[in-house]
C-alpha cells in the first residue's frame, strides 16, 4: 500500500473535486475555458502545450532518477549485508585460530617466532575487517584502500 500513496491522495482529491462541483453545482471546465478565453490577448494559452511537454519529460527523467537511486540503494543494502556475513565468518575462523594458539602455547618446545608470527596475522586480519566494516563512502577505491592500508 505504501507504493501507492500519492495514488490514493489523488483519488480522495479527485473524489473531493468531483464532490464539491456536483454539490455547488460548478463547472470547472467551462470555467477553466472562460479563463483562458480571457487571457487569449496574452497569448498564454499557445505555452501551454511546451509547458505539459516539458513536465512530461520531466517526471520522466525524476522516475528515471529516481529507479536509479533505489537501485543503488538495494546495490548498498546488498553489499552491507555480504559484508557483516563475511565479518562474521572471519570472526568465527579468528576464534577457532585461537585454539590452534592456546594449544600451541601449552605444547612444549613449540617455537614463540611461530606464535608472534601468527599474532601477526591475526591481528592484521582484525584490523582489516574493521577497516572494512567502518567504511563511510561505498565505493571500489575506498573498499581496496582499507584492505590496504597494512
Amino acid at each position: 500500500m505504501n507504493n501507492y500513496k500519492l495514488t490514493l491522495v489523488g483519488l480522495v482529491v479527485s473524489i473531493f473535486f468531483y464532490l464539491t462541483t456536483i454539490f455547488l453545482e460548478l463547472d470547472l471546465f467551462e470555467q477553466f475555458i472562460a479563463f483562458l478565453s480571457s487571457i487569449d490577448h496574452l497569448e498564454l494559452d499557445e505555452i501551454i502545450i511546451p509547458i505539459l511537454i516539458f513536465f512530461l519529460f520531466f517526471v520522466i527523467d525524476t522516475r528515471r532518477n529516481s529507479k536509479n537511486v533505489q537501485m543503488e540503494n538495494a546495490k548498498l543494502n546488498i553489499y552491507k549485508a555480504m559484508l557483516s556475513s563475511s565479518h562474521h565468518i572471519l570472526n568465527n575462523f579468528i576464534y577457532q585460530m585461537d585454539i590452534f594458539k592456546i594449544t600451541a602455547e601449552d605444547t612444549p618446545g613449540f617455537d614463540a617466532k611461530v606464535l608472534a608470527f601468527y599474532e601477526d596475522i591475526i591481528s592484521n586480519a582484525s584490523h582489516q575487517i574493521h577497516s572494512l566494516s567502518s567504511l563511510t563512502t561505498i565505493d571500489e577505491f575506498s573498499i581496496r584502500m582499507s584492505v590496504m592500508s597494512e
